[in-house]
């Protein structure tokens, strides 16, 4: 039985696919609080993530029969990427504040469109095109180059992580959408990911030396937190309902993400963006925004 067809874009994929990127928005936050180092917060959110992602993936193994051997090799290598994503955004958020390292790791929007041209074959757009230049604008006013009181312990480090943290992120998803060409099985793929980027990061935190295998019990209930929501409840939400929406809403709705999080940075963490800083993400929020969708 081949895939579903795609919702109505006036349908309830819209409001799963804003409930998803409001929820995740709260990923950096959940970070900060956890107060634990980028390699071990990213480690843990996998690792709390395995249970509920495994019995959601066996529901829809009994319903829909096994996934094609190919189709699992790409998701298990598309958790690859988003362990080096998830520790290279924890890096990004520890230098430059929780709502900027969300900002910067969405110019994924855009590596994803250019390395679909790259690797793919598929042209961009011109508006893509056009917003490159725009986005650049934008990062080099949050990194702290231009003017004063730039937040952040090291606002040029963390821009350097957040680019590397938006190329990864787009391996992940390019890495990830063509190993789930069944959009009714979402839980199997991100399962899949996410036991690799787990069984990755363990060895890899080891080796850097950053990773606690027993941080204290605050530090686990910020972190299951951030499992539960972000990891399963949230990329749940955007894993069964963007793919079924057209590709410019879907870029819209995503922007909905580090728009959230630099609101919340303000208002939980006490974070304190410079004008500058602000006015980079008004930038590159709205060079996603006509990437995406053509409209200024």
């Amino acid at each position: 039985m081949g895939a579903q067809p795609r919702l109505s874009a006036s349908g309830p994929a819209v409001w799963a696919g804003v409930a998803g990127a409001l929820t995740i928005a709260f990923s950096a936050i959940l970070v900060r609080l956890a107060d634990v180092s980028p390699v071990t917060a990213a480690v843990f959110r996998c690792a709390y993530a395995l249970p509920p992602l495994a019995l959601l993936a066996l529901l829809e193994r009994r319903r829909y029969g096994r996934r094609p051997p190919a189709q699992r090799a790409l998701a298990l290598g598309a958790g690859v990427f988003f362990i080096a994503d998830l520790t290279l955004w924890h890096y990004s958020i520890a230098a430059v504040g929780a709502g900027l390292a969300t900002v910067l790791g969405n110019l994924q929007v855009l590596f994803v469109a250019l390395f679909a041209w790259l690797l793919l074959g598929e042209r961009p757009a011109p508006r893509l095109l056009a917003a490159v230049p725009i986005v650049l604008v934008g990062v080099v006013l949050i990194s702290g180059a231009i003017g004063a009181g730039a937040y952040g312990e090291d606002p040029a480090l963390g821009v350097a992580f957040g680019i590397l943290t938006g190329v990864t992120y787009a391996g992940f998803i390019l890495v990830l959408r063509q190993g789930n060409e069944d959009i009714r099985r979402p839980a199997g793929p991100l399962f899949d990911a996410t036991l690799v980027a787990t069984l990755v990061g363990i060895p890899a935190g080891l080796l850097i030396g950053d990773l606690d295998l027993a941080p204290s019990w605050p530090a686990h209930a910020w972190l299951l937190t951030l499992a539960l929501t972000s990891q399963v409840l949230g990329w749940m939400l955007i894993s069964t309902s963007l793919p079924r929406l057209p590709a410019a809403l879907t870029g819209v709705l995503l922007t909905l993400q580090p728009v959230g999080s630099v609101l919340l940075g303000v208002a939980l963490l006490g974070e304190a963006p410079s004008a500058f800083q602000l006015a980079g993400v008004v930038v590159i929020v709205a060079a996603i925004a006509l990437a995406t969708t053509g409209r200024r």
